[in-house]
């Protein structure tokens, strides 16, 4: 049987399954959003949502921490410990996504209490950071597809991992602190 690095779909299609995740993912989002599917989600209390908005600020403050430890990593070439941070950092934003879907899905949401001036600053960093959210999940699908599929040789030599993790990891600190 043939392991993904020496070859197959996922590695000889990096393009499509990122796509293909991408869509999925989007569609959980939307679709959420649009209250698709209200029987999945619980609905929660105002403590429930609060807790939730406080677990999802430090997952995100923890994968910072972890993107930085795998950048820290690559430099120093420890390709290992590199993708073991990078597999970290996509677990982490999988727990991300799941605690944000309930929250949302189980009627979390919070209005703006504050001073109009700071309600206006707040919708354009809201703005910047679901933008950045959308263009990063793609890319950072792309950069994990990339990373599970091919040698650290292939990465280096043959696929534009190293390019497009950089992107990844910016825009994924940057959609992650609102940044």
């Amino acid at each position: 049987m043939a392991t993904a690095r020496e070859g197959g779909a996922v590695k000889e299609h990096p393009a499509a399954v990122t796509a293909l995740l991408s869509i999925v993912g989007y569609g959980l989002v939307v679709g959420t959003f649009l209250g698709v599917g209200p029987d999945l989600y619980p609905e929660l209390s105002l403590a429930t949502v609060t807790l939730l908005t406080d677990a999802i600020g430090a997952v995100n403050a923890l994968n910072v921490a972890v993107i930085a430890a795998g950048w820290y990593f690559i430099r120093r070439d420890e390709v290992a410990k590199h993708r073991a941070a990078m597999v970290t950092s996509f677990a982490l934003i999988l727990v991300f996504l799941v605690m944000y879907l309930l929250k949302i899905g189980g009627g979390g949401t919070k209005e703006f209490v504050g001073p109009t001036a700071v309600y206006y600053a707040y919708l354009a960093m809201l703005a910047i950071h679901i933008l950045l959210s959308i263009v990063a999940v793609p890319v950072v699908l792309y950069a994990l597809v990339l990373g599970l599929t091919h040698t650290p040789t292939e990465l280096r030599t043959r696929t534009p991992h190293r390019r497009v993790g950089r992107i990844a990891a910016g825009s994924t600190v940057k959609a992650a602190t609102g940044r």
